[in-house]
């Protein structure tokens, strides 16, 4: 696939394809003997992997890393794994914090539609307003 068929298939720029090969978020892509990007399904595993971690959240240099390592083979499994489980606990926080604030943006709600309801807004004891 060209560069312009991945970029219209997932969705992102063309810049951002380049961005991810240039600093190392993705290994180098397979090539024509012109050097054009000839993207092939090992290729698009990695554009898939990358896209996927950026919208979870995965730092950049989390990924750079993660590729670092593949590439120097499966003496570096443990490490990969470690960089996963600990991207995975970070990830497990944030949902932990987005859970604590959907709980109190839920609560608001609550109050504000029963203030509809009764004309009066209240709040519990120790509630956050």
């Amino acid at each position: 696939m060209t560069i312009k068929e991945v970029s219209e298939k997932y969705n992102i720029s063309q810049d951002t394809l380049r961005y991810y090969e240039r600093v190392g978020m993705i290994p180098p892509v397979t090539r024509t003997g012109g050097r054009i990007r000839d993207y092939q399904e090992t290729d698009l595993s990695w554009v898939e992997l990358a896209i996927c971690m950026r919208s979870a959240g995965l730092p950049v240099e989390a990924m750079i890393e993660y590729v670092r390592l593949y590439q120097e083979g499966d003496q570096t499994i443990p490490a990969r794994l470690q960089l996963l489980v600990d991207q995975r606990e970070a990830l497990l926080e944030q949902k932990r914090q987005i859970d604590t604030t959907l709980e109190r943006l839920n609560y608001k709600i609550s109050r504000y539609e029963k203030a509809i309801e009764t004309g009066k807004l209240t709040w519990e004891k120790d509630a956050c307003k």
